[in-house]
C-alpha cells in the first residue's frame, strides 16, 4: 500500500498523510452511521460511555467533542480498521501482530467546537516500546477553518516535553515551554476518505472549529503486538485483571496474533501521574488540570 518514499516520510517526519483509503460507497456508510449516532445523542443530557457532550448541547442542536469507542457502537468501524487500506497501511508500518488500544469519533461541531491542546499521545499510555501510531479517518473534508489536526514534524525524534501542570498530569503541554516551536506545525487538511498518520511521539493539537461544517475524524490509536503497556496510565484495560485482560487482548488483536515476550527498547517514560482531578476524557484532563490554552488568545 504504502511506497517506499512514504515510509521514509513517516519515519522522518513521525506523520503521513494518505489519500483516498476507503471507497466512496465505504466512505458513504461510515457518515451514515455517524450522524444516526450524533442524532441519538439528542436524548443526553450529560456525558456518558458513549458520548462526550461539548458546550451548548441540546436536543434540537446535539454538539458533542466525541463519541467514545465507536467500533464497539457499531461493528462496522471494526471492518474498516481490520478489512480494508486502513489495514494494509498499519501492517506496513507496524508489521503483521498489531493491537488496537483504543479508537474515538472526534466530532467537532460546526460554530467554536473545541480544541484539543498540544500533547503527545505517549504522555498518556507508554509502553515497553514506542512503535505506536494514531490512524485519523477523514468522514468529512478537512480544511483550515474547520480544525485541522496540527503535528510538529520530527518531535518523534526529540526529547518529550512535560504534561504535567498544577502539579498533576494534564494531558497537555504549556504553550510557554521554551522546547514549544508552534512555527514549525503543518496543518493536515484534506478531502473525506483521506487518512492522517502520526507516530505515538508527534507533538500534535487542533485548534476549535470557527467554521459552519462539522469536523469528523475517526481515530483508530495502535500499537505493534510486541509494545506492551506500562502500569499506571489510565487505560481501561489496567483494571481488567489478568484473566480478563487476556479476553480483551484477544478482541483488540486488529492483524497476526498476541506476541508474550515484550520488546523492550530505551524510551522515554514519565508516568502520567498522579491524575488530573477528572481524567474521564482528554478535554476533561486538560480542563480539570488547569491547562493553559495555545489557541485562545490571552
Amino acid at each position: 500500500m504504502l511506497s517506499d518514499a512514504q515510509k521514509a516520510f513517516y519515519a522522518e517526519n513521525g506523520y503521513l498523510m494518505v489519500e483516498d483509503v476507503v471507497t466512496p460507497a465505504r466512505l458513504k456508510r461510515l457518515q451514515d452511521i455517524t450522524y444516526a449516532l450524533i442524532d441519538a445523542s439528542r436524548d443526553v443530557g450529560q456525558s456518558n460511555e458513549v458520548y462526550d457532550l461539548d458546550v451548548g448541547h441540546s436536543a434540537d442542536a446535539p454538539r458533542l467533542t466525541r463519541i467514545k469507542i465507536p467500533h464497539k457502537r457499531d461493528p462496522y468501524f471494526w471492518e474498516i480498521l481490520t478489512n480494508s487500506a486502513v489495514t494494509e497501511v498499519l501492517t506496513d508500518l507496524l508489521g503483521p501482530d498489531t493491537t488496537l488500544l483504543t479508537s474515538k469519533l472526534n466530532t467537532k461541531a460546526p460554530g467554536g467546537g473545541a480544541a484539543v491542546e498540544w500533547h503527545q499521545d505517549w504522555a498518556f499510555y507508554p509502553h515497553t516500546n514506542d512503535d505506536l501510531l494514531a490512524f485519523g479517518l477523514m468522514l468529512e473534508d478537512v480544511g483550515l477553518d474547520n480544525g485541522p489536526l496540527l503535528v510538529v514534524p520530527g518531535t518523534h525524534r526529540e526529547p518529550m516535553l512535560s504534561h504535567h501542570v498544577n502539579g498533576v498530569f494534564a494531558g497537555a503541554i504549556s504553550p510557554d515551554d521554551p522546547a514549544f516551536h508552534p512555527d514549525r506545525a503543518v496543518a493536515l487538511t484534506g478531502r473525506a476518505g483521506s487518512m492522517t498518520v502520526h507516530h505515538v511521539r508527534t507533538l500534535h493539537g487542533s485548534a476549535p472549529n470557527v467554521s459552519d461544517r462539522a469536523r469528523l475524524i475517526l481515530f483508530f490509536e495502535a500499537a505493534r503486538a510486541d509494545a506492551w503497556p506500562l502500569l499506571g496510565a489510565s487505560s481501561y484495560f489496567h483494571a481488567l485483571g489478568q484473566e480478563r485482560f487476556w479476553v480483551d487482548l484477544q478482541d483488540r488483536m486488529i492483524t497476526g496474533k498476541p506476541c508474550l515476550t515484550p520488546r523492550m527498547a530505551d524510551v522515554p517514560v514519565h508516568m502520567p501521574l498522579p491524575p488530573a482531578p477528572d481524567n474521564s476524557s482528554i478535554f476533561k484532563t486538560q480542563a480539570s488540570a488547569g491547562v493553559k490554552s495555545a489557541f485562545t488568545k490571552p
